[in-house]
């Protein structure tokens, strides 16, 4: 298995889709996964460290696993078929017992920024899918990933509720 990093949380144009970017941490390979607009947002509260007035889901999630001492020990991003990706939550309950668990990609990446979880996926996923960024590239994601989070400060989590 391959570890990964977010990068961040962009917004591809002109489609206006927000995409989550992860990044191989010992290599120069990026993975685009294609997220909703919620989950987009809970990724980028996670990274920003935003505290929200009530709990959202993940948050919710989070603390269903605290209260039952449960343990998320990783998140894998396993495959992708038709364009849709597929995640595994792999978790251990109070007794220790593996369970894994099928989740999108974008609530698992939301839910392991928020309990610290390491996220990998497959040398065969990231030669499908994903994306060599020259350095010069990278830079350009990371001023996109820049301004977005002057997005983010410039907004309350309110706006997102419905």
């Amino acid at each position: 298995m391959i570890a990964l990093e977010v990068v961040g949380v962009r917004v591809e144009m002109p489609s206006n889709q927000p995409i989550v970017l992860l990044k191989e941490i010992d290599g120069s390979r990026f993975l685009p996964i294609w997220v909703g607009a919620v989950e987009a947002t809970a990724i980028a509260f996670a990274q920003q460290g935003v505290d929200p007035p009530r709990p959202l889901t993940h948050d919710l999630m989070k603390n269903i696993l605290d209260g039952l001492n449960g343990v998320l020990s990783a998140v894998h991003v396993i495959k992708v078929e038709d364009g849709i990706f597929y995640a595994n939550l792999i978790m251990h309950d109070v007794q220790g017992e593996k369970v894994e668990i099928s989740a999108r990609p974008s609530d698992a990446i939301a839910l392991a920024l928020r309990t610290d979880t390491a996220i990998w996926t497959t040398s065969l996923l990231l030669d499908e899918a994903g994306i060599e960024i020259p350095e010069q590239g990278a830079t350009a994601a990371n001023e996109e990933v820049e301004k977005f989070k002057e997005f983010l400060d410039q907004i309350n989590p309110e706006d997102f509720l419905s």
